[in-house]
């Protein structure tokens, strides 16, 4: 069981893992399989991080983006409850550390929306200042 807090309330519960993937889109399914890599604008948006993708009757997604010569870290790992035309949903924890100001600690275990806008090359996450009021562009590249 994974724990989630719900923004709009601060109460604690507690979510399982999708019993499988929904799948009702193939191109954005094929974009999430062969994902390029992971970015947070804090860190660097030419360098991107790594992400895994692991395709079962659960999707699976782990990405890390390290900041070169500095402590910045972002971290990304949950699984994919939806895939869907132009996007999909990740439930897991997003944690991004000492970026872009050391000391800066963001951590939060939800449903995560990630969707391409402006026909990006890239799935962007659509909750933007969920953590202390600054923007986090957290991006998987396709």
């Amino acid at each position: 069981m994974r724990k989630i807090i719900l923004a709009a309330t601060g109460v604690l519960v507690a979510a399982a893992p999708p019993a499988s993937t929904q799948v009702t889109s193939r191109t954005d399914a094929q974009r999430l399989s062969a994902a390029k890599g992971v970015t947070l604008q804090w860190i660097d948006w030419n360098t991107r991080g790594s992400v895994y993708v692991v395709k079962g009757r659960t999707w699976h997604v782990s990405a890390t983006q390290v900041e070169a010569g500095g402590p910045g870290r972002l971290q990304l790992d949950g699984d994919i409850v939806r895939i869907a035309k132009g996007g999909f949903i990740l439930r897991g924890t997003i944690r991004i550390v000492d970026t872009p100001d050391r000391g800066r600690r963001c951590e939060a275990t939800r449903d995560w929306p990630f969707a391409v806008t402006q026909n990006r090359p890239y799935y962007r996450l659509r909750a933007f200042e969920w953590c202390d009021g600054l923007t986090d562009y957290v991006d998987i590249h396709f």
